[in-house]
C-alpha cells in the first residue's frame, strides 16, 4: 500500500504539469491579449508560474521518494529527532528571500500599469486631470456598469453627457483614461483581454488607463463578490476606429437628446 500511495502522489505533479502543457492547445488558458502593456503582465505571470511550478514539482518528487524509500512494510525502524535549528533557519530564509525577489522583480510591471499615468506631466508619474481629460466615466453599481461620456462640449460631468449602460465603446490604438467609481459597494473593474483589473471603491475616483491594439468586442466582468447578482454583472467593451467611435457617440447623443426633447414635450421633465 505504501508504494501505491507513493505512485498516487507522483501523479499529482505529472497530471498538474500535463494540464498546464495541454491547456493552451485546447484554448483553456489566458484570453487573447489586445493591450499595449499586456505582455508585461503575462511575462510576470509566467515567471511566477515557472518559479512556483519548479518548487511544486521538486516538493512532490521528494514526497514520492520518501514514501517509496521509507515504506512501513519494508522498514519499520523509526528514528526520532528534535529538529535542526540551522535547517529551520534555512527553510525560513529561502522562501522569504524568494518573496522579496518577486516583490522587487514586479516593480516595473506595477509601474507600467499603475504609476505611469498617461495624464501625467513630463515626469511620467504626477499629473492633473487637465493634462488628459478622461475618455469615459465608469460607475459600478449593483449589478451593472454605468458609462458616461463627455458630450458635444467635451466636458465630463454636466447635462451634455452621454449615458450608456454595459456597452463600452472606445477607439483603438489610443490612450484611454477611465474615471472609475462605485455607486454602492466594492466592485472590481476587470478587462481580461487588456490585463486590467482595478477595484472600484465607494467614495473614490480611481484613474485606470490602457491602450488597445486590436479591434474587437471583449468582456467586462466584476471580479469582486458584490451581492446576490454578482454573477450577472457583465458588460462588453468594443474597440473601433476613431471615426467609428465618433459616429457611434454622435448617434447616442442624438438618441438621448431626442428622448429628452420628447419627455419635455410631454411634460415629464422640465
Amino acid at each position: 500500500m505504501g508504494k501505491f500511495w507513493a505512485l498516487v502522489f507522483l501523479l499529482v505533479p505529472v497530471l498538474g504539469v500535463a494540464c498546464f502543457v495541454f491547456a493552451p492547445v485546447y484554448q483553456h488558458w489566458l484570453p487573447i491579449d489586445v493591450s499595449q502593456e499586456g505582455h508585461t503582465i503575462d511575462h510576470l505571470f509566467y515567471f511566477i508560474l515557472w518559479l512556483t511550478g519548479v518548487v511544486f514539482v521538486g516538493t512532490e518528487i521528494a514526497l514520492f521518494w520518501f514514501m517509496l524509500r521509507y515504506d512501513g512494510a519494508a522498514n519499520r525502524k523509526v528514528n526520532y529527532t528534535h529538529g535542526s535549528h540551522s535547517l529551520e533557519i534555512i527553510w525560513t530564509i529561502i522562501p522569504a528571500a524568494t518573496l522579496l525577489f518577486i516583490a522587487i522583480y514586479q516593480m516595473n510591471a506595477w509601474a507600467d500599469s499603475k504609476i505611469r499615468n498617461p495624464a501625467a506631466g513630463p515626469d511620467g508619474i504626477l499629473g492633473t486631470a487637465d493634462d488628459m481629460p478622461p475618455t469615459v466615466e465608469v460607475t459600478a453599481r449593483q449589478f451593472e456598469w454605468r458609462l458616461r461620456y463627455p458630450g458635444k462640449n467635451g466636458i465630463l460631468g454636466d447635462q451634455d453627457d452621454v449615458h450608456v449602460v454595459n456597452d463600452l465603446r472606445l477607439p483603438v490604438q489610443e490612450e484611454i483614461l477611465v474615471d472609475l467609481k462605485s455607486a454602492d459597494v466594492l466592485h472590481s473593474f476587470f478587462l481580461p483581454n487588456l490585463r486590467v483589473k482595478q477595484d472600484a471603491v465607494p467614495g473614490m475616483k480611481i484613474p485606470v488607463w490602457f491602450r488597445a491594439t486590436e479591434k474587437g468586442s471583449f468582456d467586462i466582468v466584476c471580479a469582486e463578490l458584490c451581492g446576490w447578482g454578482h454573477y450577472k454583472m457583465k458588460g462588453r467593451v468594443t474597440f473601433v476606429s476613431r471615426g467609428e467611435f465618433d459616429e457611434w457617440l454622435d448617434e447616442k447623443y442624438r438618441e438621448q437628446t431626442a428622448t429628452v426633447d420628447s419627455q419635455v414635450a410631454q411634460g415629464d421633465v422640465e
